[in-house]
Formats: C-alpha cells, structure tokens, sequence
C-alpha cells in the first residue's frame, strides 16, 4: 500500500500540471456556440471592450486546429496553446541540473 504522505507529495508535485490539463480538456469541449452567461468580468461591469474576450474560443479552435477561426477570435489564442504545451512538458519533465556534466 502506498503511503498518504507520498500520494500527497506527488499531487503537489503535479498540481500545476494537472490544471492546465484539466483547463485544456475543458477548453478542447467547449461548446461552439456563443449564446449562454459571459463569465467576462468587463462585459458585466458595462465595458464594450476586453482585451481577453475571444481567448477561450480562440484556444478551443487551436486544439482543433482551425487555426484561421481561433485567430479571428483572439491573436494570442494560439500562442497561448504552445506556451502551454510547453509549460506542461517542463513540469513533467524537469531538466535535472544536478546531473549535468
């Protein structure tokens, strides 16, 4: 049997991990249509511009690669998606500096 203190060790070692997954599956099944609550805190307060409106479609459209469409709905989108995958890939496997030569 696996000890508690271990499981929890490695759920803190891979949380970062976990939640930008977590965040992209989500993202990767968003629904396509547009109607539904905004969760924009500027589109409530009343402003007619966000700099972040579009992100969480456009990241949807990079994972399936509709690279026109998730540009038309924010720049950035797929720039987001690398950095990323990126990131994701340093948390699973960290460059160990100790065993350099």
């Amino acid at each position: 049997m696996i000890p508690m203190t271990r499981i929890l060790k490695n759920i803190r070692t891979h949380s970062e991990s976990l939640c930008w997954l977590s965040a992209l599956i989500v993202l990767f099944f968003l629904p396509e249509n547009n109607g539904g609550v905004s969760l924009c805190l500027f589109s409530r307060l009343g402003f007619t511009h966000c700099p972040g409106c579009g992100i969480g479609h456009s990241v949807h459209y990079a994972l399936h690669l509709q690279l026109a469409t998730s540009f038309r709905y924010h720049p950035l989108g797929i720039p987001a998606v690398i950095i990323i995958f990126i990131r994701i890939k340093q948390l699973l496997y960290p460059i160990n500096r100790f065993n350099e030569t």
